[in-house]
């Protein structure tokens, strides 16, 4: 396969990184191309400040006058972000992280996965190739089984890193990273709590299972059930709209019948996308929103753009970014200053740390890591009104 433009870029920078200073002529070498390819790299790079260039030569870039030297943090901090996606949910995450940035004087590079954990450790490489002082990563994870197949790499990184809208299994080794996530069990009570208020018995979920959010929907469905004191009236349906024609089909017909056969009366949709087109699936049906079925959608990116306004629960996305670049700039102050280190062969936050008065000389010790649950709202639009509808027919 054809090396990209940013592959060889993040090469490129990797080699200078390491040698300080190097010549055109033995980048060109290095990296398998003509001078004339790296002369129109090192052109690219320089624009964006990423290195320095000098008669035929290219070097890392020095620190200005006032700028913490290596390891520090300089007056303008490099901050990596790795994300599966920049469009839909993540797009609020990264605007909520650039905003943050741009507030404290850094530069954000990202970096998009596209879904493909496999390939989450090269890209995160690339950003640190590319100055990174810390890193925001939101891996690339669609099943339960990929924090543990790719993310073991995560616990050995060189620089501070939070994770974004990702959890990790308690005792393991990403447990002690510090992390900022939408609580979204709290999102699916929300959700449930208003359906049962209008009158409803257990709504029934419809959710994929192909990333982290809807897993942890599901997972929530099942504590807010138990939390409510409700019994669940159907098995989870899977609908997935657009990736699947046929699946989403199947769970279209499941949940025709369970509201024709009277067994369902609500149901809360995961995501915003699925539940649209569910909803104008069950019109062709006969199955009208909210006059059969009351319906909230979770994650509230497009749902009031619906014919009938969906109400959705909102994950807080941009508050995410924003409290974990803040998060990760508070760690490279505190690295800077002789403190808080997320560097190698340390395990954060695992209890051994030294401290004053512990026979260590005095070191302060490092500001403890954070787990930051942040809470969605819910917000009640046209779509949940089937209790209301029903009282009027009598």
């Amino acid at each position: 396969m054809r090396e990209s433009a940013v592959q060889r870029h993040d090469r490129l920078l990797t080699l200078v990184r390491e040698h300080g200073t190097a010549r055109v002529t033995d980048l060109a070498a290095r990296l398998g191309v003509s001078p004339v390819t790296v002369r129109r790299d090192v052109e690219t790079l320089t624009r964006k400040g990423l290195v320095e260039r000098a008669h035929g030569s290219v070097s890392w870039p020095r620190p200005r006058t006032g700028e913490a030297g290596a390891g520090g943090l300089g007056a303008r901090p490099v901050l990596g972000l790795l994300a599966p996606s920049a469009t839909y949910y993540f797009a609020e995450v990264i605007h909520g992280a650039h905003e943050a940035a741009a507030r404290a004087g850094a530069r954000l590079v990202l970096r998009i996965s596209d879904y493909r954990p496999e390939g989450d450790r090269t890209r995160a490489e690339g950003l640190l190739a590319a100055g990174a002082e810390g890193l925001l990563i939101a891996p690339g994870w669609r099943d339960r089984a990929d924090p543990a197949e790719h993310g073991g790499w995560l616990a050995g990184l060189p620089v501070p890193a939070v994770l974004l809208e990702r959890t990790a299994d308690p005792g393991g080794p990403l447990a002690a990273l510090d992390r900022v996530c939408s609580d979204h069990a709290h999102g699916v009570l929300l959700a449930l709590r208003h359906l049962a208020g209008q009158g409803h018995a257990a709504p029934v979920l419809v959710a994929r299972a192909d990333s982290p959010t809807a897993l942890a929907v599901r997972t929530g469905y099942d504590e807010a059930l138990r939390a409510l004191g409700l019994e669940r009236p159907h098995p989870v349906i899977d609908a997935p709209a657009g990736r699947d024609p046929e699946g989403f089909e199947r769970g279209v017909q499941a949940l025709w019948t369970a509201v024709t056969a009277g067994r369902v009366t609500a149901a809360l949709v995961h995501n915003d996308v699925d539940a649209i087109q569910l909803v104008q699936r069950l019109a062709e049906l006969g199955i009208r929103v909210p006059g059969e079925l009351a319906l909230v959608a979770y994650d509230d990116e497009v749902a009031a753009l619906a014919d009938t306004p969906l109400t959705a629960v909102a994950p807080p996305k941009r508050e995410v970014g924003r409290l974990a670049t803040e998060l990760l700039l508070e760690r490279l102050r505190g690295r800077a200053g002789g403190g808080a280190s997320g560097g190698p062969g340390t395990v954060p936050g695992d209890g051994l740390e030294g401290g004053a008065g512990d026979g260590t000389g005095g070191r302060a010790e490092p500001a403890p890591r954070r787990h930051l649950a942040l809470l969605p709202r819910l917000r009640v639009r046209a779509s949940c009104g089937a209790a209301e509808a029903r009282a009027a027919r009598g």
